[in-house]
């Protein structure tokens, strides 16, 4: 094996660590008045893999596989035509650049695989991707403990909306930039443990199964802990489709056993589920509000069930007045402490969010369909928040629609949907013909739920490669 390909190999195992640090730390270049300029960590990782990927494929003479097939290019060359009308051609034209690097990092794990996936080289990746992931999962655990005593933000990293002031409790975001980026990067180890668990083919990547138990309830806590909305659903469908696909697949005299151990991780599941709300109410008891135990776990219920569970004690409950002097002069002493601590800011589900989220939907569904124009070619890649803000629908062009689905139509219109469209189809077609065929369309639902909840591609490549790694490393054919 060459240089070059002892690089990539390398590459390839820092993957999972570079994506762990989506956005801390990061490299600030300044702004305009629809977006910030930042270099992370992962864009480095992809833009140095794509400069060593170059050179291996030019040496290789592979180089001319990437326009023979010229279906593949249909979409990206598409969305980058329309950079002509895009009405924010600045980050149109920077997010056309990430796109193209993101798709020669695709095609170049595709191309290269067999000579980057012996199985040495495989259990070696493994160890770097539970590695990675346990000590995101680790880092969540420590912000948390850190906001509790009270160290600032700019010690534990915590957005500003991810501390106890917010809910009582703090949700941790990671080295992400919010906690439904931190959930999304949970996805991947979550399912791909759930998936091994029930498979039962974790011995043939060389872990053992208490290693996985252990693994997968750090992850399902953590992912949990969150409280990323997004993230707690989409795991919650891949679950349901890995459960179903599973057993459908499976032979009629194994689907007991197989049923039985999707049980098992249903279980697992449940058990952290309540392990996770009981340590938010132990966190809202010891935060620095005065918030209780009970009220932790009341509006973490409420708000993860958009308000449909609500267990919340009224805070002004009329009762029986006491007019003994001694019973006044402790109501009185416990007033004046609480109007000396910090009161959270949430009591609840916060419904704004939701009805943002569904506005800037419709908003930009109504922006698409103002002319044929547009429901055709869309405003240009890069332009849905310009064109929110050019239609009175938003305060500031940086606003993004928090729907990527919505945003595509709104930016490349319907033809450049229905070129999407192809492009799925193409991959899946592909992708069922690797042996971790299952695991990689049950974290592609996953992943295509989440998108439900936030636009934008700088923020997210761990969705592209992730699922383009796995299909790598999980493919038949090797060479050492």
């Amino acid at each position: 094996m060459g240089k070059l390909n002892k690089v990539l190999r390398g590459l390839i195992y820092a993957l999972p660590m570079a994506l762990i640090f989506s956005y801390y730390p990061v490299m600030t270049l300044g702004a305009d008045k629809t977006m910030n300029f930042e270099l992370s960590v992962p864009l480095l990782w992809i833009v140095i893999f794509d400069a060593v990927a170059l050179a291996v494929l030019v040496r290789e003479k592979l180089i001319m596989d990437l326009v023979r097939k010229w279906q593949w290019l249909v979409f990206p060359v598409f969305v980058t035509l329309t950079l002509i009308w895009s009405v924010n051609l600045v980050r149109g034209i920077l997010t056309v650049g990430v796109m193209w690097l993101l798709y020669f990092a695709v095609f170049a794990m595709v191309k290269l695989g067999d000579s980057l996936s012996d199985e040495s080289s495989k259990k070696t990746f493994w160890k770097w991707f539970f590695g990675a992931s346990i000590l995101a999962c680790v880092w969540c655990a420590v912000q948390c403990i850190l906001d509790v005593v009270g160290v600032p933000r700019e010690g534990s990293l915590l957005c500003a909306g991810c501390t106890s002031l917010s809910f009582g409790f703090p949700h941790p975001n990671g080295f992400a930039i919010e906690p439904q980026f931190m959930g999304n990067l949970l996805l991947a180890p979550v399912i791909i443990t759930a998936w091994m668990l029930v498979e039962k083919n974790y011995s043939t990547h060389g872990l053992s199964f208490k290693f996985l138990i252990f693994c997968f309830l750090i992850f399902v806590a953590t992912l949990f802990l969150t409280f990323s909305r997004g993230a707690i659903y989409a795991f919650v469908v891949a679950m349901m489709f890995l459960t179903a696909l599973m057993i459908a697949r499976a032979r009629e005299k194994e689907r007991g056993a197989v049923g039985k151990r999707a049980g098992m991780a249903w279980g697992l599941t449940a058990l952290m589920f309540l392990f996770t709300l009981n340590l938010q109410g132990i966190l809202t008891e010891v935060g620095p509000t005065n918030d209780t135990y009970y009220d932790g776990v009341a509006k973490a219920l409420n708000h993860l069930s958009l308000g449909v569970i609500d267990i919340r004690q009224e805070k002004n409950e009329e009762k029986e007045p006491d007019f003994s002097e001694e019973t006044q002069a402790l109501q009185l002493s416990v007033e004046e402490k609480k109007g000396n601590e910090n009161e959270a800011i949430f009591d609840g589900y916060v419904e704004e969010s939701t009805n943002v989220r569904m506005t800037l939907t419709h908003d930009a569904l109504l922006v698409w369909s103002q002319d044929l124009k547009t429901v055709l070619f869309g405003v240009g890649i890069g332009g849905a928040g310009q064109a929110l803000f050019d239609a009175g629908l938003t305060e500031s062009p940086k606003e993004i629609v928090q729907n990527e689905y919505a945003s595509l139509l709104l930016e490349i219109g319907l033809v450049g949907v229905i070129c999407a469209i192809v492009l799925l189809v193409m991959v899946i077609k592909m992708v069922i013909k690797n042996p971790g065929a299952t695991m990689i369309l049950t974290l592609g639902t996953a992943y295509g739920v989440s998108l439900l909840f936030f636009s934008g591609l700088a923020n997210a490549l761990q969705i592209y490669l992730t699922l383009a790694v796995f299909y790598m490393v999980l493919r038949k054919k090797l060479v050492s």
